[in-house]
């Protein structure tokens, strides 16, 4: 552990501590308060008592009464106000200290000089402080060794995944490009214990009102190193069902998003059976792993629904339907108009709730098409179907990781001339992702003669193909051997 990063967690220690100390002293005065308002209560008594005994009538009058009344309401409120006031303080140093751990010191230190407290609370103030010297000590990290990862949906039952053996489509495509969830949360871990944090590919570039992409900034403590990770197809198609996968992404009881995951048995269960809210559950235990709060991006597809949500056109019309389809509505026949109508809303707000903990999201064309080989004609087809069945649902996005890691030209840039390039840009997409085995790979069309305004990144497929057939290719991320879940059969089949 380096120096700077010794002073950072020392400084968080220090927050901590100091937060601990404002909840002592917001418990002490509360205490005061029930206490002074006890006091408050006994004198009145004993006075309204002694009243009693001498007053002509027999009986106390309400003069004798108010003015006690009026005081002690007066304390109360006053030690209220008071208590409320540190409540309001700890909460935003909590917040600050967040927003420190995640290296976003500019909002940690804006937090607290916009706190009313500020020029009266000496702990707010040593905290901009400190915050101001770690992000002196933070380093720009270069945009062009951002590696990027990704992933599919995890499986979660080996058995049922593995179970029908090689020759199984279903089973053999499971080996080659899916992670179990111990593989997954074993390469997590690594990454985290080297030295990786998680960034937006909206951290890499800056894209203005015009469309015009530029190099963005990434500041870190000398020893971290940036990464981008994404999951593709995150729609829990009909295929997998029966598989060992996770149903859907849902919103639980305490608001935060998980999977529904039904279990051998028939079971439904809700938890962390999937990337995203194992990552969730992961980033609140170690916020340092999201920079800035910034956490990973979903690529979506759009003719099965979206996140394990029925969403397509096809589910309300009911036409064009492959033979998944007819056998998901022959076991739903009661789907209508009103549960497909149903099936949006509840995509949409699973949407929102991920955006709003730092989540993103990116097309992966509507029908997973390969852009390469696809005519312009059929891509644009394709991203019509796309930005009308499952943009609304995510409040749009700038971003498209293709299919199969195709591409929509060579490695030397995207011109100014290539008509697929010039309609995707015209749809409003600035930057583009296919798949290279490369440790990392960045371009701008700013950098390429003749270039269109985009940014371009490579991918690194984590799954079991690779980990099998090149661990020495992930090196720099995990021990693949070591990770390799003993439950997977080998050899995994060729591509």
């Amino acid at each position: 552990m380096d120096e700077n990063e010794r002073q950072r967690r020392a400084r968080i220690r220090m927050a901590k501590r100091k937060r601990q100390v404002l909840i002592g002293r917001l418990i002490v005065a509360v205490l005061l308060v029930l206490l002074a308002a006890l006091c408050i209560f006994v004198v009145k008594d004993l006075v309204g008592g002694k009243k009693n005994k001498v007053t002509p009538e027999g009986k106390a009058t309400e003069a004798a009464s108010v003015p006690g009344g009026t005081e002690a309401a007066s304390g109360e409120s006053e030690s209220e106000t008071a208590a409320e006031t540190e409540t309001e303080s700890v909460d935003v140093m909590a917040e600050a200290e967040l927003k420190a751990a995640q290296y976003d010191y500019d909002a940690a230190i804006a937090l607290l000089k916009d706190s009313p407290d500020y020029e009266s609370n000496t702990e707010m103030q040593q905290a901009v402080t400190d915050y101001a010297m770690a992000k002196n000590s933070l380093v720009e990290y270069p945009i062009d060794q951002v590696t990027h990862v990704f992933f599919h949906s995890m499986i979660v039952d080996t058995d049922r995944a593995f179970g029908k053996g090689a020759g199984d489509p279903t089973t053999d495509g499971l080996n080659q490009v899916m992670t179990t969830m111990k593989e997954f949360t074993q390469i997590m871990q690594s990454m985290y214990d080297r030295g990786y944090v998680m960034v937006s590919l909206h951290d890499m570039c800056n894209v203005d009102e015009n469309g015009n992409v530029t190099r963005g900034k990434i500041l870190l403590p000398e020893g971290k190193k940036a990464f981008v990770l994404s999951q593709d197809d995150v729609s829990y198609y009909h295929y997998q069902d029966g598989y060992g996968l996770a149903d859907k992404l849902l919103i639980d009881e305490n608001g935060d998003v998980k999977n529904q995951y039904t279990d051998a048995d028939g079971n439904v269960l809700i938890g962390d059976y999937d990337m995203v809210p194992w990552i969730d559950t992961f980033v609140k235990e170690h916020p340092d792993f999201a920079y800035h709060g910034h956490k990973g991006i979903i690529a979506l597809t759009g003719y099965n629904g979206i996140l394990g949500y029925r969403t397509d056109i096809a589910y309300k019309t009911r036409e064009n339907l492959d033979s998944f389809q007819q056998a998901w509505f022959d076991q739903h026949p009661d789907f209508d108009e009103a549960a497909y109508n149903k099936e949006c809303e509840d995509a949409k707000a699973v949407a929102a709730a991920m955006k709003a903990t730092g989540w993103e999201f990116a097309s992966h064309t509507w029908g997973h098409i390969n852009v390469g080989q696809k005519s312009l004609e059929g891509i644009q087809t394709d991203t019509e179907k796309w930005l009308n069945y499952v943009s609304p649902l995510i409040g749009g996005t700038d971003v498209i990781i293709f299919a199969f890691g195709a591409d929509l030209g060579d490695w030397t840039g995207y011109t100014t001339d290539n008509e697929k390039f010039n309609y995707l840009k015209n749809q409003g997409f600035d930057i583009y992702c296919n798949v290279d085995s490369t440790q990392y790979w960045v371009q701008f069309g700013s950098d390429v003669a003749n270039g269109g305004q985009y940014m371009r990144q490579g991918r690194r497929n984590l799954d079991g193909y690779r980990m099998y057939y090149n661990p020495e290719m992930v090196e720099d991320l995990f021990d693949a051997r070591a990770i390799l879940d003993p439950a997977r059969p080998t050899p995994v089949p060729p591509m």
